[in-house]
């Protein structure tokens, strides 16, 4: 029975919240500018301190460096496996290698994980997060600029590195956090300081997520065939993806105790910056509903980890 209260403990509020950003959107309780501006508070102040705090506790060690590499080499065997699939089934050769590769941890993954694991292991999350972040900021919008005819010059993708307060943060974190300062600050106290006033402005990262979430599932708009598709497909590479990640571990030595946050990582959606570069409509709906349908089934695989662990 305790196992059960556990459970809802843990779910419970991600329903709801869920259901509170439906309402929101059904009763125009927040418009869609709200809504715009709920995000832009997350991605520029409350989840930079996530960040900041997770990358300033991390350990840096061999270990560290090679998860990252690891999920680099990942996220391109999945934009590969995402290429076969469009190919294979002649379906979409455009946007599906980019639906089936890449994670929005930002927005939604340190949410989920702390939720089920608690902010204290959140660097556990960072670790596996930061390959990703690499890959999602030079590889992913590399190739997305080129499909859109562009051609995306090394400034710019510095530009777009350096003035990004995820980036900013994790820079931030790593020199905090490698540099032995974090720890050196312990005796005094001045680490719990920082601590405090981190996890302080970070709180709400979760809530505010969840409502823009909710409010942004739309199933009228929804082209089924294609979403389902899609979003199939990327299960099935995450799945893949996912026992390669282990076999790998085990190959390299990897004695890091990440097993948790890869699983949240993997049943995560693709970044949501991959709908911005839809051009007409049809596009637009498809990418839109594909994002929604995989942060669907990533509540779905959070509350299934819930569950099982």
């Amino acid at each position: 029975m305790s196992n059960v209260i556990e459970i809802i403990k843990t779910v419970l509020p991600v329903i709801l919240i869920l259901f509170i950003g439906m309402l929101c959107r059904r009763f125009k309780i927040l418009s869609a500018e709200g809504i715009s501006a709920l995000k832009s508070t997350v991605v520029n102040i409350t989840l930079p301190a996530v960040v900041l705090g997770a990358f300033a506790r991390m350990e840096y060690t061999l270990d560290n460096v090679l998860v990252t590499v690891l999920i680099y080499f990942l996220c391109i065997v999945a934009l590969f496996l995402g290429k076969l699939i469009g190919v294979a089934f002649k379906g979409d050769k455009k946007f599906l290698p980019f639906i089936t590769t890449g994670f929005e941890a930002g927005m939604i993954g340190y949410a989920l994980f702390t939720m089920l694991y608690g902010a204290d292991r959140i660097s556990e999350f960072a670790s596996v997060d930061l390959g990703q972040v690499l890959f999602v900021f030079t590889a992913y919008k590399v190739l997305l600029d080129l499909q859109e005819n562009n051609k995306p010059s090394l400034k710019k993708i510095a530009v777009d590195m350096v003035s990004s307060p995820i980036i900013i943060s994790i820079a931030v974190g790593i020199i905090i956090g490698a540099t032995g300062l974090y720890s050196a600050l312990i005796p005094s106290g001045v680490s719990g300081v920082f601590d405090t006033c981190v996890d302080f402005i970070s709180a709400p990262t979760s809530a505010i997520i969840l409502i823009t979430i909710g409010y942004d599932l739309a199933p009228g708009e929804i082209p089924f065939k294609k979403t389902l598709g899609a979003v199939f497909s990327r299960v099935a590479v995450m799945l893949i993806c996912r026992v390669l990640a282990e076999v790998i571990i085990k190959l390299l030595g990897i004695k890091l105790n990440i097993s948790d946050a890869l699983n949240i990582l993997f049943i995560l959606p693709p970044p949501f910056v991959l709908a911005v570069f839809a051009n007409d409509k049809e596009e637009q709906a498809y990418i839109s509903s594909s994002l929604s349908f995989s942060t669907v089934v990533a509540i779905i695989g959070f509350i299934i980890l819930a569950v099982i662990g």
